[in-house]
């Protein structure tokens, strides 16, 4: 099965390596993607982006193809800030995926003081050894292990796929989302969210917001790590030296957008635009 949609508003490319996903690796023309126990292969085909997979609805949700980013774009580039327009207008085809949230929940975790690539090596690490195989259209893959397992899998295991002392935050995250599960966190609105996931083990005010723009949805979020400060500094002239009022301040610029925007400065950024 597989559907398409407009590529201009959808760059597999740009959605995927803007530091927001971790289980995605080239395949043929374009990439798999994992999410959960599912997988799909994204490519771009003329004006067209396609998307085959046994999971056809899930994944049109997971791409966030139901919402109409010309607007989002368009709100962008009205507030004036040159690296942002830059930015909206030459990665448009960048969306904010709506991503598995106990998934998301570990991977953030996991991605405290740490880069993209031994991110999704640790993240691998950990699927190789605790997840399911399962054959797909596209080859083997590992799903994403369920918290349960992740529970049952001591901080050894976690220290040697390489997650250092954030073991010890995994194990406990596993255990306590067995016992409570998430569903408490999905009627939350973005603060009160982040107030409860400030209540796990390793989870900081940053590491929060990326968990609940990631995994939640809550566009009103803005995470800053290195990045976003430089950005701040070199294209907002901000002299607040604080993360978490840097992130208000942020916030407080651009409201329900502010999920959008935050991508589009730190993509561009990354690829010097």
């Amino acid at each position: 099965m597989k559907f398409d949609y407009d590529a201009q508003y959808f760059n597999p490319l740009h959605t995927l390596d803007c530091g927001q996903i971790f289980r995605f690796e080239p395949y043929q023309d374009g990439y798999k993607v994992f999410s959960a126990d599912k997988v799909c292969y994204v490519h771009t085909d003329g004006n067209k982006t396609v998307v085959e997979s046994e999971d056809c609805d899930y994944f049109y949700d997971y791409f966030d193809l139901n919402r109409d980013y010309s607007q989002i774009v368009n709100k962008a580039t009205s507030y004036g800030i040159p690296l942002l327009t830059r930015s909206a207008q030459s990665c448009k085809g960048l969306r904010i995926l709506h991503q598995n949230r106990e998934e998301m929940i570990y991977s953030f975790i996991i991605s405290q003081n740490n880069n993209i690539p031994r991110i999704k090596g640790i993240i691998g690490r950990i699927c190789d050894g605790l997840g399911e195989k399962r054959q797909s259209p596209f080859g083997e893959y590992r799903t994403f292990p369920s918290s349960s397992t992740l529970a049952g899998a001591d901080t050894e295991f976690y220290h040697t796929a390489g997650a250092g002392y954030r073991d010890r935050y995994i194990k406990d995250t596993a255990v306590k989302i067995c016992a409570e599960g998430i569903a408490r966190l999905e009627s939350l609105d973005g603060e009160q969210l982040k107030c409860e996931l400030l209540k796990y083990n390793g989870i900081g005010p940053k590491v929060a917001d990326c968990i609940a723009l990631f995994g939640f949805n809550k566009t009103d979020s803005f995470p800053v790590d290195t990045w976003i400060e430089k950005i701040y500094r070199e294209d907002f002239n901000g002299t607040l030296k604080d993360r978490k009022k840097i992130a208000e301040y942020l916030k407080n610029q651009f409201g329900e957008y502010s999920g959008y925007v935050q991508q589009y400065l730190f993509y561009g950024k990354r690829i010097n635009l």
